[in-house]
């Protein structure tokens, strides 16, 4: 038999690849898409750093316009509050001042006044006796030598004309009348249309054993509002009164010193 000649084998058929897309995307080994980059360019870099920057600057700026405002506020309410401390300082310490003057000169004025000086009546009418500040002055009207009334008054440096328009610190009066015959005056003189007096007992001087009737109000035939004191003097009546409420102290004082022969 002929010789089998090895047969001759086929060159390998070449199939054909797909074609590859064209645009941005590239497929990978696996078949994915690749995604191409785009790269920013320098000069996107840098007008993106200065807006960065441009709003930092802006925004650094309002939070530094913010504190100073509130600064400059603080400092305006700080100031204002100061000044008003300053001011209600300066008021309290000139009332302080004011007081304390006062206060010294009051004290000056009650210090002026002692020793008292003694006051004594006539000895027939009773020798009333009581003390009054050394910085009145005396003036008796009438001394009760031919038996009348004894009239007295009394106010400080010197003593005003005597009358019922005129104004002392004190009346001093012993009249020839019954305690009783005085009382029943002042009575009707309270119960006249629109008076202003008021009647009530109290005890009066050195040892609080004397009896009396204290009127207040407006004093009877004037417009001035004071304090009349009545007392029994055997069968005399005394009449202290003091022609303003602004005497009320040196007028208690000198009724607690009150003495007369009973």
């Amino acid at each position: 038999m002929p010789p089998i000649q090895p047969t001759q084998s086929m060159p390998p058929i070449q199939t054909a690849q797909p074609m590859q897309p064209t645009g941005q995307f590239q497929t990978g080994p696996n078949g994915m898409p690749m995604v191409q980059q785009v790269q920013v360019m320098p000069e996107q870099k840098k007008d993106i750093a200065g807006l960065i920057k441009t709003i930092v600057i802006i925004i650094v700026s309002l939070i530094a316009v913010t504190f100073i405002g509130l600064f400059i506020w603080m400092m305006t309410e700080k100031n204002a509050v100061q000044s008003d401390v300053d001011e209600q300082i300066r008021r309290a310490t000139a009332e302080a001042r004011d007081e304390q003057s006062s206060k010294m000169e009051a004290e000056f004025l009650e210090r002026e006044k002692y020793p008292y000086k003694t006051f004594s009546g006539p000895e027939d009418y009773g020798k009333l006796t009581f003390q009054y500040p050394k910085t009145w002055s005396v003036y008796i009207e009438q001394a009760a030598t031919q038996g009348g009334d004894f009239k007295a008054y009394f106010n400080p440096e010197q003593v005003n004309a005597v009358g019922k328009d005129t104004l002392n610190a004190l009346r001093v009066t012993i009249l020839n009348k019954s305690f009783d015959e005085v009382t029943a005056d002042y009575q009707k003189d309270m119960e006249k249309k629109d008076a202003n007096l008021t009647m009530e007992a109290v005890n009066i001087g050195s040892d609080g054993a004397t009896q009396a009737n204290r009127y207040t109000g407006t004093i009877p035939g004037t417009e001035f509002s004071g304090y009349i004191i009545t007392f029994r003097i055997r069968d005399k009546t005394v009449v202290l009164q003091t022609d303003s409420v602004n005497f009320k102290d040196e007028f208690d004082k000198l009724l607690g010193t009150v003495t007369y022969n009973k």
